[in-house]
């Protein structure tokens, strides 16, 4: 591990009572089946306190192909909400195969001159990962509002649902530090120890998609970093390739923890048949001495704890703890300018 000093954050704007939040299709199509999923996000993040919107693009049956509609399409609408003062932060309807599309169509200076909160995961990993890479923006590893704010938390109990909108709503107009994020007793020590770190990852395909791109995160960006991702679909066997491919890129020789989200339909795992995903991990790692935590609520398998991308935090593996030691957003005078 080098030691190097780690890049400046792009930190947004923190949310303000009665700022626009917009709803927008960055990948995936939206079916009809899930337009209700759209309207209950848009009452979630009413009840925080925010005016809300859906971009023009959120239409339900409107698709090519496999996406919402054209990689261009998709970029002039998201370049357009980048630029648009009075949007304060854009959440992602859903994931699926289409970010790759537009990673170079981006207008990066417009978010060097506005960072905004943009919030989502499993596709729009990429987008957290290259936009870090090329700009430094912290980029909400979150839920959206497909699978997360209006399917996942609708399902969850009243209780953790309360607490979820109180740790985003946090997260979002706080500028001090969250501190403990709330385990459960489903987290497991795979391997104890206890580092402090800038929180880098996302699916762990997209995390090795994006290092094959011009956008990649340069390595150095993985010195002392808590490396975390999770998986859907595919094979046991799919992950441990991606993590041999982490080794061969040096990036496992570099971070100092590791957190592994809860999987998600993934073969192979059968219990007593096959390795265990701890065994997986722990083969790849080999003789490197880093705390892992295992099986955390981030990711495809439920309602998910928001994981600001290069954000300091602090993990102790044999205590079950995950901290955020940074405030993810910052006080309006400390960013750019606004409109």
């Amino acid at each position: 591990m080098t030691g190097s000093v780690p890049p400046r954050l792009l930190r947004p704007r923190a949310l303000r009572p009665g700022d626009l939040v917009v709803i927008a299709s960055l990948s995936g199509p939206l079916s009809a089946a899930h337009e209700p999923n759209v309207e209950r996000t848009m009452a979630v993040f009413e009840r925080m306190g925010f005016r809300v919107r859906r971009a023009p693009l959120l239409e339900a049956g409107r698709r090519h192909w496999w996406s919402a509609a054209t990689p261009a399409e998709i970029a002039g609408e998201f370049n357009g909400l980048l630029r648009d003062p009075e949007v304060r932060a854009i959440v992602a309807s859903d994931g699926g195969q289409t970010a790759l599309g537009y990673l170079d169509l981006i207008d990066v200076e417009a978010i060097r001159a506005d960072p905004k909160p943009i919030l989502g995961y499993s596709d729009i990993s990429l987008l957290h990962l290259a936009l870090h890479a090329r700009t430094g923006l912290v980029g909400f590893h979150a839920d959206m509002a497909v699978p997360g704010f209006g399917g996942h938390w609708q399902s969850a109990p009243m209780a953790r649902q309360a607490e979820l909108e109180k740790l985003y709503s946090m997260l979002l107009t706080g500028t001090g530090a969250i501190g403990a994020l709330p385990a459960s007793p489903s987290w497991e020590c795979w391997r104890s120890g206890r580092v402090e770190g800038p929180l880098i990852g996302g699916v762990i395909n997209r995390i090795v998609l994006a290092q094959a791109t011009p956008f990649a995160l340069p390595l150095e960006r993985f010195d002392g970093a808590v490396l975390f991702w999770e998986e859907t679909g595919g094979l046991a066997s799919h992950v441990w390739s991606y993590l041999q491919v982490m080794r061969h890129c040096g990036i496992l020789d570099r971070i100092s923890g590791m957190v592994v989200g809860v999987p998600r339909e993934i073969g192979g795992l059968e219990p007593g048949v096959s390795p265990t995903l701890p065994e997986i991990v722990l083969d790849a790692l080999g003789d490197r001495d880093i705390p892992v935590l295992g099986n955390v609520e981030f990711g495809h398998a439920g309602p998910n704890l928001p994981l600001p991308v290069g954000i300091r935090a602090g993990l102790d593996a044999r205590r079950r703890t995950l901290s955020l030691l940074e405030p993810a957003v910052a006080p309006h005078v400390l960013t750019g300018p606004v409109g």
